[in-house]
Formats: structure tokens, C-alpha cells, sequence
């Protein structure tokens, strides 16, 4: 087994002691692209999300994808022995991936500055639901919570109904697209200067989630207005909906410009709407979406979500199929792309996934594997790591220790 990755960030080493999803993720985003990422978890009990459904034969299909790439060792950081080892790690690695509630890290006698201790130029990636400091510091970090606080799940849902959650829990993965790049960044800032010291990065989840959601801050600091749930429509641009097909699909419609209007008028053989002055620019066409909506609607209704896709593309509209996940596998771009791709896995063989995003022409990136069980490159990480012969490693097992 190959210990270098493949890809771009191939020779670094980052260790994550995360858990759940949003800082894990960010580390198998490093591991996608050539890190070499080891996994530490406590010993016979392992990251929760171990248990999360779906599960096949009573293993997380969830947990092969999230920390796929990764070699996965125990430690129990809680001890003194656990330190030490851990130390001796971070001497060796380039960067750290934690999203213990604050504080914890410290009572532990890991704190930031022991860690430089051991590795000067350590980036630390630190993620929480709110922060390091204020007042929520210590508030539980679950993707609801910092979806709904984030300013997300106001404003998705039906204009007349409760606030809805996506169907799933995208905060967790924004996060660690988030963590990926600010380590990234400062591992840039790192390598400038031989002198320079590492970094430790504050990530608040709640904050990446409001930070998506752009405009809503300055329309309110601006204008003084509260964006409302205004259910699948677009607020910008009309018409803009999700409608139904007469085969009982989905598409939805987007276009803000002129061009894409006409090209969407044309493919339901109504090229009239283009000079009506109802729908001459942008704004007027979002002051009668109502009609644009009715008109566009009955149309898809009488028509098949394949001859709506079909009609749409050949005048260049903007119409797409809402698709459920065995569409994505059986639609012929991402067929070509091999945007689900085989990855080997030690308990079925081979599993299909997503794959590598972004592509690198000159220097691809590697899915290695899915996530493996709990402790399962102990002996490469104790032994070829740091060292340590049989009997040592014997010794920290039996006490508990890995």
C-alpha cells in the first residue's frame, strides 16, 4: 500500500481528530488531492458518524464516503500517554483538523501553543457551531443549529408556510469547504517565510453559512429589508419556478437576461412574449411572474419531462430536469465524466461515489479508498511513524491508550 497520495498536496501530512462531517470533510478534501490524512479516533468507540445511516450489513455507507482516502489509527488524546504520542505526530505533520468545543482542547494540555511547541509552522483548523469566543461558544454545533442561525432555513420554504431545512444537511459540508480552503491559505502564508509561524484558524460554522448567503446582510444594512421565504421562485428573474411535467417530474426555469427569456419563449412556441411589454426587461417580467408562471406551467404540464428538457435545449432556454439521485447515474454527461466513480472499499469490494471536484489537468488528484474500520492503520501509524517497535505498541493498546 502506497503512503503518498496523488495529486497536488501530495507530501503533506494533516491529522485529523475531528468528528461527524464539516471538519472531517475538510480533511478527505486534502486527501482527495494527495494529503496524507490520518485519522485518529478514540479507541473502541470511534466518530458517531461510524452509526449514521444508511447502512448496509450494519456498516455506514455515510461514513465511506465523508473520510474516504484516510489511514485510520486510535488514540485517546485524554491521557498523558495520548499526548504524548499525539505530539510526536503533530512533530512530524503539517497540519491539524479539531472541532472540539472550546476549551477542550486546553484542558487537555494541548492548547495552540504547546502544540507550536512541538511544531512551530502547525497550521490548526478549529471548527465549532459558533466560534472560539462570544457568548454561543459553547453551544452545541449541529447543522440545524447553524443552518437555522445562520439565516439559511428563514428564508427556504413556501412564502405561506413554516421554514423548511434542506433535505440535507448541507452546513456540514459547506464548513469544510470553508476549513479546506482557510487551511490552504494558510498553509500558502506558511510557506513564504522560513521564519513564519503557523496558524490557528477560527472557523465558525454559523458564520460560513451566513457568508453563502450573500446579499442578505447589505440588503438589510442598506435598504433596511427582511428577505422572505418566497417558496422555488426567484426573486430576480421570471418566470422562475418548479413545475410539473406531465409524467409527474420536475424541471425548474432560471434566466435573468433577455437573451435566455426569448430562447425560453421560443421553446414553448410563444416567441409573442418577447416584445409584449409586460415582459420587455427584467424587472417587468419579475412584476408579473404570476402570469409568466401560469403560462410557462401549463405548457410543461402538457408536456414530459423529456420533451420539455428536449424543446428547452434545442433553442438554448434554460429549463433543467430535477433529478433523483438514479438519474444523476444514468444521465449520459455524467456518465461520460464519470462523475460517479468506482472506488475500492475493504468491506464490499467496490462502492460508487461521487468523484474528484474540482479536476487538475496536470496534476490529478486520487480517491484511494473509502473510509476504512476503526484502528486499522495503527500499526503504520505507530510503527512506521513514529517508530515504535511490537512490544510498545502492545503496551499503550493494553492500557488503553491506542
Amino acid at each position: 500500500m502506497s503512503k503518498t497520495g496523488k495529486g497536488p498536496l501530495s507530501g503533506l501530512r494533516v491529522l485529523d481528530i475531528a468528528t461527524i462531517i464539516a471538519g472531517p470533510m475538510a480533511a478527505t478534501m486534502m486527501a482527495d488531492f494527495g494529503a496524507e490524512v490520518i485519522k485518529l479516533e478514540l479507541p473502541g468507540v470511534g466518530d458517531g458518524l461510524r452509526g449514521f445511516p444508511p447502512l448496509k450489513e450494519q456498516k455506514s455507507l455515510w461514513w465511506k464516503v465523508t473520510n474516504r482516502g484516510k489511514f485510520f489509527g486510535t488514540l485517546d488524546l485524554r491521557s498523558n500517554d495520548g499526548k504524548d504520542l499525539f505530539l510526536k505526530l503533530v512533530a512530524q505533520s503539517d497540519v491539524v483538523v479539531e472541532n472540539f468545543r472550546p476549551g477542550t482542547l486546553e484542558r487537555w494540555g494541548l492548547d495552540v501553543e504547546t502544540l507550536w511547541k512541538a511544531n512551530p509552522r502547525l497550521v490548526v483548523l478549529r471548527l465549532t457551531g459558533f466560534g472560539q469566543d462570544g457568548p454561543y461558544r459553547e453551544m452545541s454545533g449541529l447543522a440545524r443549529i447553524f443552518e437555522a442561525m445562520g439565516g439559511l432555513t428563514a428564508i427556504s420554504g413556501d412564502a405561506d408556510g413554516a421554514p423548511m431545512h434542506t433535505g440535507y444537511p448541507i452546513g456540514d459540508p459547506i464548513g469544510g469547504l470553508f476549513g479546506a480552503f482557510a487551511i490552504m491559505a494558510a498553509l500558502w502564508r506558511v510557506a513564504q517565510s522560513d521564519r513564519e509561524k503557523g496558524e490557528e484558524i477560527d472557523l465558525s460554522l454559523t458564520e460560513a453559512l451566513l457568508r453563502i448567503i450573500e446579499v442578505l446582510a447589505i440588503e438589510y444594512d442598506q435598504l433596511g429589508e427582511v428577505r422572505q421565504r418566497a417558496g422555488n421562485r426567484n426573486l430576480y428573474s421570471a418566470p422562475s419556478d418548479v413545475y410539473l411535467t406531465a409524467d409527474k417530474r420536475y424541471v425548474t426555469v432560471a434566466g435573468s437576461t433577455a437573451r435566455t427569456f426569448a430562447n425560453n419563449a421560443r421553446a414553448i412556441g410563444r416567441a409573442d412574449l418577447i416584445d409584449d411589454p409586460r415582459f420587455c426587461d427584467n424587472s417587468s417580467r419579475v412584476a408579473n411572474v404570476a402570469e409568466l408562471d401560469r403560462i410557462f406551467g401549463r405548457w410543461i404540464a402538457a408536456h414530459t419531462q423529456e420533451e420539455a428538457v428536449t424543446a428547452f435545449r434545442a433553442t438554448g432556454g434554460t429549463l433543467a430536469p430535477i433529478y433523483s439521485i438514479d438519474q444523476i447515474f444514468a444521465d449520459p454527461h455524467f456518465i461520460a465524466r464519470e462523475t460517479i466513480t468506482p472506488v475500492p472499499d475493504e468491506d464490499f469490494g467496490e462502492v460508487r461515489m461521487q468523484g474528484l471536484v474540482p479536476r487538475f489537468r496536470n496534476n490529478p488528484g486520487q480517491i484511494r479508498w473509502a473510509a476504512k474500520g476503526i484502528a486499522t492503520d495503527n500499526e503504520y501509524v505507530y510503527k512506521e511513524i513514529l517508530g515504535l517497535d511490537d512490544s510498545e505498541i502492545e503496551n499503550y493498546r493494553a492500557k488503553g491508550v491506542i
